[in-house]
C-alpha cells in the first residue's frame, strides 16, 4: 500500500473541518463540553483518547483494505 503526502494532507483537512463544525454551529455547547472535559480525571481522558485512537485505526484498516 502506497500512502502519498496528498492522502495525509487530505485526512488532516477533513479532521480540521470536522473539529471546527461544533464550535461553528453551537459555541455554547462547545464551551459546556470543554468545561466537562476539564473536570475529567487524567485516567478517564487517557481511556477516552485510547478508545478514539483504536476506533480510528480500525476504521482506517477497514476502509483501506
Amino acid at each position: 500500500m502506497h500512502l502519498a503526502w496528498s492522502d495525509l494532507l487530505a485526512a488532516l483537512a477533513i479532521l480540521l473541518v470536522l473539529e471546527g463544525l461544533l464550535p461553528f454551529l453551537n459555541p455554547a455547547a462547545t464551551r459546556r463540553v470543554m468545561a466537562q472535559l476539564s473536570q475529567m480525571g487524567e485516567r478517564e481522558l487517557r481511556v477516552a483518547g485510547l478508545v478514539s485512537v483504536i476506533a480510528g485505526l480500525l476504521l482506517l484498516f477497514f476502509v483501506r483494505s
